[in-house]
């Protein structure tokens, strides 16, 4: 499997990987833009353009839309991230042309009919509703808000109800205005995939695009730290911790994934067997470590019973404090496994492939082989991820969210002062 990159004369940027064995491809545009490139007052407004691609374009109604791609068995979506708005397709080898050719005009050429506007908006605020029904979800918008509070990194991706009602035809086209360059613009293809038919397909249908003019400046990011409850008459309490941690280009994001992979990243992860396995204080608990342009936090989350908040917080502190200087070569070595395992059964498939392609080319502007992560992540010994331990427990700030009855739960700077004993 080889990767190719090409730029186009406007700063439009392909990369593509053939995957020899396969008979589709997955296909795509990934847009640098995404919650956090909203000013307050745009706050959801890049999901709420992602709701509208499939919604008609100059040449295409909705339905023709949905129709071609569906009358040759592919498949078409979008989604919003924090930093990112992607939309892409899987087709057939057969069919790369008219996957491109729609996501080109979704992109270029939509209409923001008044009437699609006002159909989308409801489902938006379903979609908030829905969110807010589900406390598992909602909780993370909340701990990212205590995380990097009056920031745009800190605000959810949905955007608050009230701001979603005000959007029209205008705000959405001042976004694309803004944000949607050649140069913010990256069409990644795996699978069954010719590179050279790809760049010319490129060429034609997003090289007359024009670079917006200078887009507002992107807010940095900085964890603050602090904490947000919301009592609700739930069976569960809710709970979400985050430690401050590495950006996703700084070396340490691998010691940042091992440590949270040995921490909770799996069955037989500290948390798991301690919390769950030993005391029967949770069905679900878990770590990870997520990453972003400027930012980063291992993130902690368990729900647990009303009566029982007050050991699983404490005790959740205690083995991050425990961790620091107890984790083994062989809990490190397992982890290292997981990660790796995790990684290449992964990119078995063809869209993660071109995910990873498109996010790797955002970061560096290159894509380190496969066999270079995995010797970054075989180079984080136990030494490291027990100094990368000591810093969590000891100077990383913190965040915390709770959602339903959280009255019997520790404080933040309890749990401070628990880490630091």
């Amino acid at each position: 499997m080889t990767v190719k990159t090409h730029t186009l004369a406007n700063g439009f940027r392909i990369v593509t990987e053939r995957m020899p064995s396969l008979r589709s491809a997955s296909i795509g545009v990934w847009i640098t833009a995404g919650g956090r490139h909203e000013r307050a007052e745009q706050n959801g407004i890049a999901h709420f353009l992602e709701h509208m691609a499939f919604k008609g374009t100059r040449t295409r109604t909705a339905l023709q839309i949905a129709e071609e791609i569906e009358d040759v068995g592919g498949y078409i979506n979008a989604y919003t991230s924090r930093e990112m708005t992607a939309y892409y397709a899987r087709v057939l080898e057969d069919d790369i042309a008219l996957g491109l050719d729609l996501i080109a005009d979704i992109l270029l050429n939509p209409v923001f009919d008044d009437r699609e506007i006002e159909v989308e908006r409801g489902v938006i605020l379903q979609e908030i509703g829905q969110v807010l029904d589900t406390p598992d979800d909602i909780v993370f918008d909340w701990l990212q808000e205590a995380a990097y509070p009056d920031q745009p990194l800190g605000r959810s991706i949905l955007g608050p109800a009230e701001r979603v009602k005000s959007f029209g035809k205008a705000d959405l086209a001042r976004f694309v205005a803004e944000r949607y360059g050649p140069d913010q613009m990256i069409l990644a293809a795996a699978g069954a995939v010719d590179h050279d038919m790809i760049v010319r397909a490129a060429e034609e249908l997003f090289g007359g695009l024009s670079s917006v003019e200078t887009a507002p400046a992107t807010e940095p990011a900085v964890f603050t730290g602090g904490e947000k409850r919301v009592k609700k008459k739930l069976e569960q309490v809710h709970f979400t911790l985050a430690l401050d941690g590495p950006n996703y280009s700084d070396p340490e994001i691998y010691t940042a994934q091992v440590y949270a992979t040995a921490l909770g990243g799996g069955m037989s992860s500290r948390l798991f067997q301690e919390l769950r396995e030993n005391r029967g204080l949770c069905y679900t608990i878990f770590a990870q470590a997520g990453a972003y342009a400027d930012a980063g936090m291992t993130t902690i989350y368990a729900g647990t019973a009303p009566e029982q908040i007050a050991d699983l917080a404490t005790l959740t502190a205690d083995e991050i404090r425990r961790a620091a200087d107890s984790f083994s070569n062989a809990e490190i070595a397992r982890a290292r496994a997981q990660m790796k395992a995790g990684m290449l059964m992964g990119l078995e498939s063809p869209s993660s492939r071109a995910e990873r392609l498109a996010r790797l080319i955002a970061i560096w502007g290159r894509v380190p082989t496969i066999d270079e992560t995995v010797e970054k992540i075989d180079d984080v010994t136990p030494e490291r991820v027990r100094t990368f331990g000591e810093r969590m427990a000891g100077k990383a700030g913190m965040a915390m969210a709770l959602y339903g009855p959280e009255g019997g739960a520790p404080s933040l700077e309890a749990l401070r002062d628990r880490l630091a004993a």
